[in-house]
Formats: C-alpha cells, sequence, structure tokens
C-alpha cells in the first residue's frame, strides 16, 4: 500500500473534512475515489456527489429543538389538511 501526502491549506482541509464527515467519508477514502474515478475515466471528472444541506449541523439543530418542544407539550400545533400540505411543496 503506498503512502501519499498532499498540502493544503488548513482552512480548506478543515472544510473539506466537515463535507466529507457529512457524506460518512474521511480524506483517504475521498481520494482514493477521486484516485479511481480518474483511472476510470482517463481524465479529471467530479462525482455528482453531494451533502445534502437538508442535514447539516444547523438544520438538524433546530429539527432536535422542535422535536423536545413538540415532546414536552411547548410546540403549538397547527394543523394542516392534505391539500393544504400538497401545495406548500
Amino acid at each position: 500500500m503506498a503512502s501519499v501526502s498532499i498540502r493544503m491549506d488548513d482552512a480548506l482541509k478543515q472544510q473539506t473534512e466537515t463535507v466529507l464527515e457529512q457524506l460518512g467519508l474521511n480524506m483517504s477514502t475521498a481520494f482514493t475515489m477521486f484516485a479511481k474515478a480518474v483511472v476510470r475515466e482517463n481524465g479529471i471528472s467530479f462525482l455528482p456527489l453531494r451533502a445534502d444541506p437538508f442535514y447539516s449541523a444547523e438544520n438538524l439543530a433546530v429539527l432536535h429543538k422542535t422535536i423536545e418542544e413538540y415532546e414536552t407539550g411547548r410546540a403549538a400545533l397547527i394543523p394542516k389538511t392534505m391539500e393544504e400540505l400538497r401545495s406548500m411543496e
């Protein structure tokens, strides 16, 4: 197994690790995926693999807070009909 060392800006490394963590990957696995894609495509082609912003830390915090408020009875429920819900799409 070969070892590869790369240099990059500290902030870029941290941002990359944050996105990869959301995808369930680490830096080594992501770069291996990149290398395999380069070989397979015989060039550089970026994969359409993206983190869903719905699962961002901010959205998850709001979701957990809302669940807690609902479970403790502090949330005000606003009933909607199925037609109202469908019109929101």
